[in-house]
């Protein structure tokens, strides 16, 4: 494997990993772990440019109106997504989790189509279907819609179609969407530790420290992705990205042993049977693609 492989590999195999560090600090409110992860994470991300002597460049370019109005959809959307993971992780739903990230992609593909009139072939709604009927049996199943996989698949996709159309960097974005969380964040942190339940300095060094380390176990691997996407197809980084997800499911079940009946496998049976076609179709549209522009490049050489 290439460099560009490794970095994603590495990116997604983090993020699965994700539920054993926030499980550390089950015991500290979702909302104050979301007020320090943004903290630390906007300190991280200026220590970086800093180092890559980009301090400048990120105000010129990012602290414009415009920038600041597109990236403040971005960064409400990113916030709902981290608050709902972090939530649900130490509330023991890392398996409903696995679930909305496995289902993510279909939904960028339908946004896609519904805001960018992209046209999708047969065998790209086919999956779409499937797992919209495994959505909708776990919904009957158990008499209510599995929202915190709807809200992780959602909040990220549309955070995708954001970024999308946004024009800065992945470094530059992201760190303007922490600026602009940053001050809430922050206000919020000293609000609770004036009332008396801040958490930072009252849980114990361990404690401590993993607060402080939210910024970087986010940093690193959006740098490492973004590394990744920079020298692999996206159509690699798609089939790479369900490392997360399976890695995800595999700790709810086996680390900590949360519930899943036969009915959850049935409904999530529809979303892998989904992925695998999808996958499939992917990687062969990407064949045919590399194959037309081989012929093409030969035409021209003979011509």
């Amino acid at each position: 494997m290439n460099k560009g492989t490794w970095y994603a590999v590495g990116a997604y195999g983090l993020w699965g990993l994700f539920p054993l560090y926030w499980k550390l600090l089950h015991h500290i409110p979702a909302l104050q772990l979301i007020g320090h992860r943004i903290v630390w994470s906007f300190i991280s991300l200026f220590v970086v440019l800093i180092f890559l002597k980009q301090v400048k460049t990120f105000k010129k370019s990012a602290l414009t109106g415009p920038m600041i109005r597109i990236y403040a959809l971005a960064a409400i959307l990113v916030g709902i997504n981290w608050l709902t993971y972090v939530w649900a992780v130490n509330s023991g739903h890392i398996v409903e989790t696995s679930l909305g990230y496995f289902i993510n992609p279909l939904i960028s593909v339908l946004i896609g189509v519904i805001f960018f009139r992209e046209r999708l072939r047969l065998w790209q709604w086919v999956p779409i279907g499937i797992a919209g009927a495994g959505v909708l049996y776990l919904t009957l199943a158990f008499g209510k819609l599995p929202w915190i996989a709807l809200t992780l698949a959602f909040s990220f996709a549309f955070y995708g179609m954001v970024k999308k159309v946004a024009p800065l960097g992945s470094l530059h974005g992201l760190t303007l969407e922490t600026v602009i969380l940053f001050l809430p964040a922050a206000f919020y942190l000293g609000y609770a530790e004036y009332n008396g339940t801040g958490a930072l300095f009252h849980n114990g060094v361990g404690a401590d420290l993993l607060m402080l380390g939210t910024g970087l176990i986010t940093t690193i691997p959006l740098l490492l992705f973004a590394a990744a996407a920079k020298r692999i197809p996206l159509s690699v980084i798609g089939v790479l990205q369900y490392i997360a997800p399976t890695i995800q499911f595999f700790i709810g079940i086996l680390v900590y042993h949360e519930a899943f009946s036969t009915r959850q496998f049935v409904g999530y049976c529809f979303v892998w049977v989904a992925l695998i076609i999808f996958g499939m179709d992917s990687f062969s549209a990407y064949r045919n693609r590399i194959a037309a522009s081989a012929e093409i490049s030969q035409a021209e050489i003979k011509s």
